[in-house]
């Protein structure tokens, strides 16, 4: 019996842990020329989106998350479809959440891989962040 394909559409998201975010965020635009989309500030929690390429992936930024691994952030067409398919393929989930494009759902690989697997449900959210700066 063949393995369903991949339920993955697209890397949209690079979840990266930074000691220092507004540091980051100088380094990600003046040396290697990105665009910042965003940098929040709320809650005592910083999170900055930027642009290297025209397309995602987006680099977003944030002192909250812990861990030095990034965590890829893939879209994907149906949540609950996809965590189906990949827990009869063996991975095991580890906690649902809402991002604010939607839910979403993360897990590490055996080598210690960081994914996360969410489903657009809120397309609005870029436009209502882009170009906020709150530091």
């Amino acid at each position: 019996m063949s393995r369903p394909a991949p339920p993955f559409e697209q890397l949209d998201f690079l979840y990266t842990p930074s000691r220092d975010v507004a540091a980051d965020v100088a380094y990600f635009t003046e040396v290697l020329g990105g665009r910042v989309a965003f940098a929040i500030e709320a809650m005592g929690t910083r999170v900055a989106a930027i642009e290297l390429t025209s397309g995602p992936p987006t680099i977003l930024l944030t002192d909250h998350l812990e861990g030095d691994r990034a965590i890829l952030v893939y879209r994907v067409a149906d949540l609950k479809t996809a965590l189906a398919q990949q827990e009869t393929a063996g991975w095991v989930r580890e906690r649902t959440f809402d991002i604010p494009q939607g839910p979403c759902c993360s897990f590490t690989t055996p080598g210690w891989h960081r994914v996360a697997l969410y489903q657009l449900i809120r397309p609005e959210v870029a436009a209502h962040f882009d170009g906020r700066r709150d530091f």
